[in-house]
């Protein structure tokens, strides 16, 4: 009973040195997350889910009615299997850490051995060995701090995918809204050269117009025919990237959106102090910072590893022959095993720690810079696109319209024929469908502000395209001859 008294009293002892239990429960990642993102993350994300089992309630809920650039985000937080993935994988940093903050087993050697006065009947002597690493034990606790910044780098990298998936989705959004718009205004496009063909065709028969008219006015018919397709296909295109963010399969695929884009905002976002906030936002920063903490703390680790001597202390019990003298009682003592950090010094793994922490200073700066002009890029396509699409929207927009009242007086005053008519229509149509496209660039470039700001660079804000439209004229040389 002594010997279990002194045993479990070392164990109490190394305990107190113990780094502590680390919850695995993946609510705290996710609560950490969406601290990180200032985003309300549904609690469904952490719920395990199989594809049999259908989609999440709200998902089917938001499905019912056409999605906004909210609801897509919102359904894909809920749905996308990358990003569940991406909190799942947060469980190896986690584990990780568990196991670095475990202190080592102890040993136990049990030794039966024959008295040594053969001339006594068979009673073997039985020695127990109990040994606890010391030098383990006290380290585990450095160690532990290391993988906790570990941990903590991998919930910054999960939260920037989670700032990058919502702005992928609204541009994507963006985009597949801007192409059923454009093939919404094609199509009319399209109704005013049938109008200009069948016109055309008309007077050729009366013999008002040459031939050359009708053929023109049959080829532009022909050559709007192939742009409206093409915009159909594009419709169809931009779509499927949308539902695959979504995570929509089946009868879900089915959803509409709402038809058209937004009209821009009345105020534009502030850019006081835009670079310092991005900078003090970036989450690929903090990620990279924490790592530089993991890496200084782990080759601390290894100098310390290298110079201190691997101790392990022990307890000796042995209990002689019954025959012999003093039988039946046990003898205690103690034992002090350590190494003498002679050769190795764990000087390679050193240098290997120190040379990793050297790359990832390197970054940090190299990052930081890059974070401060992806800020004035970010701020030079809002502003930009702001003054392109409010030209159309407050003057170009209005006068075509202007031009086309004006227009339709003259030629009910029979001042101007039916061509010119049709002509001054479809370069108005042409001017909606160059606005629908600088509406989607500047929804585009103010997701991917928000989204840096939020921590998180996009492919937008890296020097990436913002995506091509499709056809953004109809118009270009249809104009008929012909009286």
């Amino acid at each position: 009973m002594g010997a279990d008294r002194r045993v479990a009293g070392l164990v109490l002892l190394l305990g107190v040195v113990s780094p502590g239990c680390v919850s695995p429960s993946m609510q705290s990642d996710l609560a950490r997350v969406r601290e990180l993102t200032h985003l309300p993350l549904p609690q469904q994300m952490a719920e395990a889910r199989d594809v049999s089992t259908g989609f999440p309630k709200e998902v089917g809920q938001l499905l019912q009615q056409p999605l906004t650039a909210d609801a897509a985000v919102r359904i894909a937080f809920l749905n996308n299997r990358e990003l569940r993935a991406s909190l799942r994988d947060l469980g190896v940093a986690r584990g990780q850490l568990l196991q670095a903050g475990v202190l080592p087993n102890p040993q136990v050697e049990l030794e039966l051995r024959q008295q040594e006065d053969p001339s006594l009947p068979f009673e073997p002597q039985t020695e127990i060995r109990v040994e606890y690493g010391l030098s383990q034990a006290v380290l585990s606790v450095v160690r532990a701090r290391a993988a906790r910044n570990e941990l903590e780098a991998a919930r910054y990298r999960t939260a920037a995918f989670v700032v990058e998936l919502g702005y992928t989705v609204r541009a994507a959004f963006y985009a597949f809204q801007a192409a059923q718009q454009r093939v919404a205004i094609a199509t009319q496009a399209l109704d005013a050269f049938a109008a200009a063909r069948d016109a055309s065709q008309a007077l050729f028969e009366a013999g008002n117009v040459p031939e050359l008219d009708v053929a023109t006015q049959d080829a532009a018919y022909e050559s709007a025919r192939a742009t409206v397709a093409q915009l159909e296909l594009e419709v169809l295109e931009r779509r499927e990237p949308l539902q695959r963010l979504l995570g929509l399969h089946g009868e879900a695929t089915a959803w509409t959106v709402t038809e058209t884009l937004p009209r821009m905002a009345g105020e534009e976002p502030s850019f006081e102090n835009l670079e310092r906030r991005a900078v003090t936002a970036s989450l690929e920063l903090a990620e990279t910072q924490r790592r530089l903490e993991g890496a200084a703390q782990r080759a601390g680790l290894t100098r310390v590893e290298g110079w201190l001597p691997e101790v392990s202390v022990g307890v000796i019990a042995e209990r002689k022959s019954p025959v012999a003298p003093a039988h039946g009682e046990w003898e205690w003592g103690g034992v002090l095993h350590f190494t003498v950090p002679l050769f190795d010094r764990r000087q390679g793994t050193r240098s290997a720690y120190e040379a990793e922490f050297d790359a990832l200073m390197e970054r940090y700066q190299g990052m930081a810079i890059d974070v401060r002009s992806a800020a004035r890029e970010a701020r030079n396509r809002v502003q930009s696109t702001a003054l392109r699409a409010r030209q159309y929207q407050q003057v170009l927009l209005p006068a075509r319209q202007r031009v086309m009242r004006q227009t339709l007086l003259q030629y009910n005053a029979m001042q101007l024929g039916i061509f010119q008519v049709l002509q001054v229509r479809r370069e108005q149509l042409d001017a909606e469908l160059t606005y629908v496209e600088l509406l989607r660039e500047y929804w585009t470039a103010h997701a991917a502000l928000e989204a840096l700001l939020a921590g998180r660079r996009t492919g937008a804000s890296m020097g990436g395209p913002m995506g091509a439209g499709g056809p953004s004229s109809l118009a270009g040389g249809t104009e008929a001859g012909g009286h």
